[in-house]
């Protein structure tokens, strides 16, 4: 890959990475509000995660797998330079996924009462149907994006993730207000909050065809580029997505018996009332919020790593695709690193922050979710990389490896009543652990150049161990110091002590990365401003 291939993909990346924070804020602005007690409270935030989860299974189902394999497509035939054949390939595929999704959607609507059964949680029952059209629109929407990434534009997919959040902002966050201070109960209000996911997703549709439409327009083809049959592209196509949507399908499965299993094992095993069982799953959701942080920025990543290594192996360029991996995993843990630590040291002071007043288990919760958050993020970059590799059957193997793993911890362990909804994160640990481990066997085995884990997790390891005692020993400072005679923090100065923490702690895995080589000048030069930032930061080359 040329010197330009790459800065092209680690330029998308840098773009997905910018606008997740926009997006991250606004989710936050959503999400946040919505766990309050003012409008829906733990209990009710367990009826929105019910109809959430059943919605993110199905649209797993549906689109799991068919992006990544219509970026491959085309940006194997956008690198050959046939344009007629990316453009049938998109039609193609974008004809599959509307059938798919309205399948779905169909399937939701029809069954969204058994299914809100099956989950235990009969309330849930309007939120399932009035999410359901959301599937079929998503659907659609992926199809632009998956055409987008293949062309190695990741602006359209940025910013239609934007207005997508916008409109749940907006749409589901005034309809959950309305009707929870109408006193129209939790159930509706549930259902006016989850209304912006189907209202945001039309927004970013309408939005990306439009992207298309002016950017993209059709073009003419030359008798050269005579592209495939339409059976020809559907069965490749089915090839290529089946297997991951597949893989994907399993974890979210696992993930969804797992929800439901956990409600369960609350009340019959653990002897919680149902009431009690919904308030320890709602506070569960809430710490979850905060746990999928890090994976949101790992994603942008995974988008540009699939058309980047399917050029080099498009054009024989193995040894540089095996390159662009191990750069993706040693990034990806740069990322995802500081993350999980920071919500592992940090975790009381930021969920009471954010939901104060919430259910105890909270910050316990959070806490071993921040060591899950890295091997998640670890897992998605390793999955990708098999995927975009030609390899996407492996990753089938890992991720059951992993679900087994997570059943059985978490059917004995939220069984318990002593450990009960604690038990769920270090599920999530030993899944997310096996399937990292699983990866790198696949990984060494794939790759012309297996990727060496002292390069990949040495620099950042050492960089955040720093940054987590600073973290730690600056909030515990702070806290003493405005601390009125030995009284519990309130929640603004507790805030406080967490910002000045986490302000320092930035700083200190700032300086670490550069003196550890974490990240290098030449991997700064990758990415916009990035020669400018690496000055700043005084970032030496991997040469000298």
């Amino acid at each position: 890959m040329s010197e330009a291939k790459k800065q092209n993909y680690l330029h998308g990346a840098a773009i997905m990475a910018g606008t997740t924070v926009i997006v991250k804020i606004v989710a936050f602005l959503y999400k946040i509000p919505l766990g309050s007690m003012r409008i829906l409270g733990d209990e009710g935030f367990a009826h929105f995660n019910v109809a959430y989860n059943i919605y993110s299974f199905f649209l797993t189902l549906a689109t799991a797998g068919f992006p990544v394999a219509l970026s491959r497509m085309i940006s194997a035939a956008d690198t050959l330079d046939r344009p007629a054949q990316v453009q049938r390939i998109f039609r193609v595929a974008l004809g599959v996924l509307a059938g798919i999704g309205g399948f779905f959607t169909l399937i939701m609507l029809v069954f969204h009462r058994q299914l809100a059964a099956v989950m235990a949680d009969h309330q849930a029952a309007l939120s399932i149907a009035t999410l359901a059209p959301a599937v079929l629109i998503v659907c659609m929407t992926s199809a632009y994006r998956g055409y987008c990434q293949g062309r190695g534009n990741m602006i359209p997919t940025a910013f239609g993730q934007v207005v997508e959040e916008l409109g749940k902002l907006v749409v589901g966050l005034s309809l959950a207000f309305l009707l929870a201070r109408t006193g129209k109960g939790l159930p509706r209000a549930a259902a006016g909050a989850i209304f912006g996911v189907t209202a945001g997703a039309m927004g970013a549709l309408v939005y990306m065809a439009l992207y298309k439409r002016k950017y993209y327009p059709e073009a003419p083809h030359g008798a050269a580029d005579v592209p495939d049959s339409r059976s020809s592209i559907m069965r490749e196509f089915l090839r290529i997505g089946i297997p991951i949507a597949i893989g994907a399908s399993v974890l979210s499965l696992i993930n969804l018996l797992d929800n439901g299993l956990c409600l369960n094992r609350l009340q019959s095993a653990a002897r919680f009332a149902p009431q009690e069982a919904h308030t320890l799953y709602g506070v569960y959701g809430k710490a979850q919020t905060l746990y999928n942080l890090p994976s949101y920025f790992i994603t942008p990543l995974t988008l540009s790593v699939v058309p980047a290594i399917t050029m080099c192996l498009t054009k024989r360029r193995r040894l540089e695709a095996s390159e662009i991996a191990e750069s993706s995993l040693r990034i990806a843990a740069v990322i995802a690193m500081p993350m999980g630590v920071g919500l592992f040291v940090l975790a009381e002071p930021v969920f009471r922050v954010i939901y104060w007043g919430s259910n105890p288990a909270g910050p316990v919760l959070l806490r071993l979710l921040g060591i899950a958050a890295f091997f998640v993020c670890m897992a998605m970059m390793g999955n990708a990389i098999l995927q975009a590799s030609g390899q996407e059957k492996l990753p089938i193997i890992s991720i059951v490896l992993g679900g087994v793993v997570k059943i059985s911890v978490n059917w004995f362990l939220v069984g318990s009543r002593a450990i009960n909804i604690t038990g769920a994160p270090v599920g999530s640990i030993c899944c997310f652990a096996v399937i990292c481990v699983a990866d790198y066997y696949f990984l060494c085995k794939t790759l012309k150049k297996k990727p060496r884990l002292d390069r990949v997790l040495g620099a950042p390891l050492v960089s955040c161990a720093a940054m987590g005692v600073t973290a730690w020993a600056v909030y515990g400072l702070v806290s003493r110091l405005i601390a009125r005679g030995g009284a519990p923090l309130d929640r603004l100065p507790m805030a406080v002590a967490m910002f000045v923490a986490i302000a320092a702690a930035v700083l200190v895995y700032a300086i670490m990365i550069g003196l550890t080589r974490a990240v290098t000048a030449e991997d700064m030069a990758l990415i916009p401003r990035g020669e400018k930032l690496g000055r700043i930061l005084r970032l030496k080359s991997r040469r000298s």
